[in-house]
């Protein structure tokens, strides 16, 4: 995490990507920095196994404040068949929305892209 919060922080990973990325980011205040730290380690996994696993050409990255949550949303076009059973990557992420009380949902039909959303509890 940056200084300068996690949409700075987000827009470097974006700049950094060997796919292209369309941030969507609601514009807020400065988070809690384990709220932050969270959704920049889901961001950046999310990146890293698109980059090795999903041969997509976009990611669409989300991110939203509803209720007392950070909402995260990572949408890519890849093949699919993600699962957190097939490696680390995907638990880690699991593991690390949990441990703020949150939940990690995944959608990823196999040749139909991956869905994942990580909500983030505010307190």
């Amino acid at each position: 995490m940056t200084e300068d919060g996690l949409a700075a922080a987000l827009d470097s990973l974006a700049e950094r990507s060997s796919v292209p990325i369309e941030l969507d980011l609601e514009p807020m205040d400065r988070l809690p920095e384990p709220v932050e730290a969270t959704a920049y380690f889901v961001v950046a996994e999310s990146l890293t196994n698109v980059a090795k696993y999903a041969e997509a050409s976009h990611v669409d990255i989300s991110i939203r404040r509803r209720n007392a949550s950070l909402v995260v949303e990572i949408v890519d076009d890849g093949r699919g068949g993600a699962a957190p059973s097939a490696g680390s990557g995907l638990q880690g992420l699991e593991d690390r929305v949990s441990a703020m009380r949150g939940k990690l949902s995944l959608e990823s039909p196999s040749g139909a892209g991956t869905r994942l959303v990580a909500d983030i509890p505010l307190t």
